[in-house]
């Protein structure tokens, strides 16, 4: 475990330019990240993670030279760019040679994110050029947002982590595709609405989310703890606690439940998004059956928190070595 620290952003630095894995925090959850360009160690996440090497991972840039890794960075991209980084959006875009088939899953285009995180920045200016960083967990499995979730499923696997305390957002980027003709393609819902990339670029943004893979997370089944996961209306909650629900189910809803174990995240769109996955992992305890999930109510982060649900609630998780 590495502190936020210079000393320890130092230490990341060296490890990362040796070829190292190291996760880190962002504003989204904890990535794994390295050497963009350093093919052994982008294989190092791919083994760390158990991910398929057709799963194309993001690479983390700054403003200043995210378009060396793109073939084409026109008006909208910076537009974009200009609206939301540093933050949780991720433009995927026609790559250049800087992005090899390894990171790109062998697409003709590549997943590019400036993480607002300072820690994320700081070692990115260390280091000085891409870092390739999905999700810092196993693949498949609740991503992390804390340094112990990463622990929790990585540790002797990569070379450290920094611990930048929990993540803000707690939710991954919203990824956009800008296609020819002004077009915009929704590839993953995200803190960044399509009202506000459209309210940027002028084009109506098209729902992509359920069509071939392109971009990180775009898995039927994915974000999923052990105990299977059940979404909920509040009344449907209501039906099965009057019903006599078993106390090894785990509840996780906006307001307090009478129940043996349950999680209360309020309904505050913001703030259950940044506990859910720490709620979910508790579905990995070998006492819990299941989860049943109540989302909150309203909030522009409700479609990516029902993403994020729905992908969990999904038969047929990821097998990961």
């Amino acid at each position: 475990m590495l502190a936020a620290d210079p000393a320890g952003m130092e230490r990341a630095a060296v490890l990362i330019r040796a070829g190292g894995t190291v996760a880190i925090p962002t504003e989204t959850v904890y990535g794994l990240a390295a050497d963009a360009e350093n093919a052994e160690a982008v294989q190092k996440i791919f083994a760390a993670k158990g991910r398929p090497h057709s799963q194309p991972l993001i690479v983390h840039v700054t403003r200043a030279w995210a378009h060396e890794y793109a073939a084409e960075w026109g008006r909208d991209h910076r537009a974009l760019s200009d609206a939301f980084w540093p933050g949780p959006l991720t433009m995927v875009v026609p790559r250049s040679d800087r992005a090899s088939d390894l990171v790109t899953g062998g697409l003709n285009s590549v997943g590019l994110r400036c993480p607002a995180h300072p820690a994320a920045a700081e070692l990115l200016r260390r280091i000085g050029s891409g870092l390739a960083a999905p999700s810092a967990n196993r693949y498949g499995h609740v991503s992390p947002t804390t340094a112990g979730h990463v622990l929790a499923d990585l540790d002797g696997r990569i070379e450290a982590v920094i611990d930048g305390g929990a993540c803000s957002v707690g939710l991954e980027s919203t990824i956009v595709e800008l296609g020819p003709d002004h077009t915009v393609a929704l590839l993953r819902r995200g803190a960044v609405t399509s009202a506000q990339i459209e309210s940027v670029t002028g084009a109506t943004v098209r729902d992509a989310t359920a069509g071939p893979i392109r971009a990180p997370g775009m898995a039927a089944s994915h974000y999923a703890p052990k105990a299977p996961v059940e979404v909920l209306t509040a009344g449907q909650l209501s039906h099965r606690l009057a019903e006599g629900l078993p106390a090894d189910v785990l509840v996780i809803a906006p307001d307090p439940v009478d129940h043996a174990r349950s999680v209360s995240l309020g309904d505050d769109d913001e703030r259950f998004g940044a506990g859910l996955y720490d709620a979910l992992r508790a579905g990995d305890d070998a006492d819990v059956a299941a989860v049943v999930v109540v989302p909150p109510s309203a909030g522009s982060l409700l479609p990516a928190i029902r993403d994020r649900l729905a992908r969990a609630a999904h038969p047929g998780r990821p097998e990961t070595p």
